[in-house]
């Protein structure tokens, strides 16, 4: 697990630029945390990066928003309103998680379905802002995050 205590939101602005230039194709990004935490923030800045995009609304009510990036598409998952699990295919889901990147807040809401290789981005509230852990069982990001 490698964790950042991040005093601003501006500090979670750059963490999410930087974890955009080491994502591949296929990446899924599970961002866990409350409300307020700063899920969106990450995600948005991690689209900015990429893409040449500058409004990057949260999907909370269209569910999902996709993005052009020169190496993969990315799709940005806001589950928060879904009432179960398989909603996920009618969004399209099972696509995306193949296909591109994938940012997913609220991925709890995908109850067994959460792929088993995700990405675990926990966001909390730390005494100088929020910390952030990252967690995954994929070797190969492991090697990616040693840029960070």
């Amino acid at each position: 697990m490698l964790s950042f205590v991040l005093p601003t939101e501006e500090d979670t602005v750059a963490l999410g630029r930087r974890l955009a230039h080491i994502a591949r194709k296929g990446d899924v990004f599970a961002l866990f945390g409350t409300l307020g935490m700063g899920k969106s923030v990450l995600a948005r800045a991690f689209v900015q990066e990429l893409t040449a995009v500058v409004e990057v609304p949260s999907p909370t009510f269209t569910l999902v928003q996709s993005y052009e990036a020169s190496d993969f598409d990315i799709y940005h998952f806001d589950l928060y309103r879904i009432k179960s699990p398989e909603e996920i295919f009618e969004i399209g889901m099972e696509e995306a998680l193949y296909e591109g990147v994938s940012l997913i807040e609220w991925p709890e809401k995908m109850g067994g379905f959460l792929p088993q290789n995700v990405i675990k981005v926990t966001i909390a509230n730390h005494p100088q802002g929020r910390k952030l852990c990252i967690e995954t069982k994929s070797s190969d990001f492991i090697e990616r995050l040693k840029c960070l």
